[in-house]
């Protein structure tokens, strides 16, 4: 026990278990439907259309997280405008984007001689780094995701299934989805002091993937996801703290390794199950035994 609770008495990976469990709970709850909906690359291109605002803010010493925010804002507004009023498809709209914010970040990086270090805060993110205010944030934006979550639960569920239904019912689904749009951007700026630009996904899709082999309801996917979460930051942070290595990916990694043993069990178990079954014995057809 000592190994896993005497890394915790030190203030700054104390700030970092806190800070990453909230953002944990953020994206088991916003990345539940991120796999219901099968929006994952749109959380992948959020993630990296806050790079040029990343960028700016760190050239120009503002603060980063309102560069984050302000850069994926407008890049989930950009994808809403171009689907709507363009004749091209949603992925379409979110490919082209994805290109040309990360295209624009990469050029603002280039431009810095003094660079390296923020690059790498950037893409990898810096959960060590967290202070008591980022907490306070974090924990208002958590606020925020349950509310709304609460708030368009029936109109996301109608909308996931059939938005004909959703229509008719009066649910406004296209309301929900700029709803969901704008849960997913919100998840991906809470996210990026923990774990960047990059990594930012494997929150997001691994806890909600190891959730949902075991559940079917959705506020139960969601409360499982979020647990799995705060464990892929507990096992990150140990692992950042004894083999030396970066606390962000670790922790994006152990999400991703949740997920895949979770997928693994869960095909053990239904196997398991299926060699237990009795097996019905097989019927003699009366015309087979005559012929014999």
């Amino acid at each position: 026990m000592p190994l896993l609770t005497d890394p915790f008495s030190t203030e700054f990976l104390a700030r970092a278990l806190l800070g990453g469990s909230l953002v944990a709970v953020i994206c088991g709850v916003v990345g539940t439907w991120v796999v219901i909906r099968g929006m994952a690359f749109l959380g992948e291109a959020i993630g990296h259309g806050m790079l040029p605002g990343v960028a700016l803010a760190t050239v120009l010493g503002l603060p980063v997280l309102l560069g984050a925010a302000v850069s994926a804002v407008a890049m989930s507004t950009a994808i809403g405008v171009l689907q709507r009023r363009g004749r091209l498809s949603y992925d379409t709209s979110i490919g082209l984007l994805f290109v040309a914010m990360l295209s624009l970040g990469i050029i603002v990086v280039s431009h810095s001689r003094s660079f390296a270090t923020d690059a790498t805060v950037i893409l990898f993110g810096d959960v060590l780094a967290i202070r008591a205010a980022d907490i306070v944030v974090l924990a208002i934006a958590l606020a925020v995701t349950i509310g709304i979550t609460a708030l368009f639960h029936r109109a996301f569920v109608a909308a996931a299934f059939d938005p004909r239904i959703a229509h008719t019912l009066g649910l406004r689904p296209q309301r929900a989805h700029v709803a969901l749009v704008g849960l997913v951007t919100l998840a991906v700026v809470a996210s990026f002091q923990a774990v960047g630009t990059l990594l930012v996904v494997g929150l997001l899709l691994g806890p909600a993937v190891a959730a949902r082999a075991w559940t079917t309801r959705i506020p139960t996917t969601m409360a499982v996801a979020s647990g799995v979460g705060v464990l892929a930051v507990v096992i990150g942070l140990l692992a950042s703290w004894y083999l030396g290595t970066a606390a962000g990916p670790s922790i994006a990694g152990a999400a991703i390794v949740l997920a895949a043993a979770s997928s693994a069990a869960r095909s053990l178990s239904a196997r398991a199950v299926a060699r237990r079954a009795p097996h019905p014995e097989p019927v003699d057809h009366p015309q087979l035994a005559s012929a014999r």
